[in-house]
């Protein structure tokens, strides 16, 4: 099994610089933010300099968080880069409905869809977006916008919804969706924290916003040494004898229990920052 993807680092698309040095930084995968992280000014460079970049092969996957897709941007954005060797993925900020995603699936014709669910019509939809088209490889909440949207106030008053996604996600067969970006760069004991909730909440891995924040969400969601010990012992068991079975602690373990075991080693097989 695969390792899956844990850190996914943001870079503002009209500051070169500062991308080349995210694909230095360790991530798993790099995001160039043509949206929220560019003024209005600046975003038929970042456009440029991104199709720029992406002519050639990167040396780490790399997405690009295109404009809204209502606005007037994101027909040029999707245009120029769909078709690029460098692209890995294209991030649908503000999805709040499966035509907007078949529509670009139909657009592009081909690269790997993200849909960023950050209102509350967005969130209500969230299973119908999931299941939208084979393009879509997965799904994630925005939080600010989110918490905006609904006057959440408390960090907790977010729960339901990062559940619903969790659900949507796993109930269309897509992966677990990784948490939103934690925005206090320098709050890394608060970031530690929030992964924790987020990990308990069925996430899996996280955005981030600088590369300080890489090893904290990677160390919240690389599995323990109790629970390698766990795993190894319930794949092990399965290996011997197929099925379902209780093993001698009295643990029960079936199908389900063992393919969360190999997801657990599989995570604990990847190179760390750390």
């Amino acid at each position: 099994m695969t390792a899956p993807p844990l850190t996914w680092l943001y870079a503002p698309g009209d500051r070169p610089r500062v991308v080349a040095k995210a694909l230095a930084a360790g991530a798993d995968i790099v995001v160039v933010d043509l949206e929220d992280a560019v003024a209005a000014d600046r975003k038929e460079y970042a456009r440029d300099a991104t199709a720029e970049l992406l002519r050639e092969p990167q040396p780490v996957p790399v997405h690009v968080r295109v404009n809204a897709l209502d606005g007037p941007l994101a027909a040029g954005d999707l245009a120029a880069l769909a078709a690029l060797p460098g692209l890995s993925g294209l991030r649908l900020p503000k999805v709040t409905s499966p035509q907007q995603v078949t529509g670009v699936a139909a657009a592009t014709g081909g690269p790997p869809l993200y849909a960023l669910l950050e209102t509350a019509l967005g969130v209500e939809r969230a299973y119908r977006i999931a299941a939208a088209h084979p393009a879509l490889r997965g799904i994630a909440l925005g939080e600010a916008d989110l918490r905006a949207d609904l006057g959440v106030r408390g960090d907790t008053g977010l729960d339901w919804s990062r559940s619903r996604v969790v659900v949507a996600a796993r109930a269309a067969g897509l992966a677990p969706p990784s948490q939103t970006v934690h925005p206090d760069t320098r709050d890394l004991e608060g970031l530690a924290a929030s992964c924790a909730h987020g990990r308990a909440l069925g996430f899996l891995g996280r955005a981030a916003i600088h590369p300080r924040q890489l090893p904290i969400i990677e160390r919240a969601y690389l599995p323990t040494e109790r629970e390698l010990e766990e795993a190894e012992t319930i794949v092990k068991a399965a290996t011997v004898q197929p099925g379902a079975q209780a093993l001698p602690d009295g643990r029960f373990i079936d199908a389900a229990v063992v393919a969360t075991a190999r997801r657990t080693l599989s995570l604990a097989r990847r190179p760390t920052l750390s």
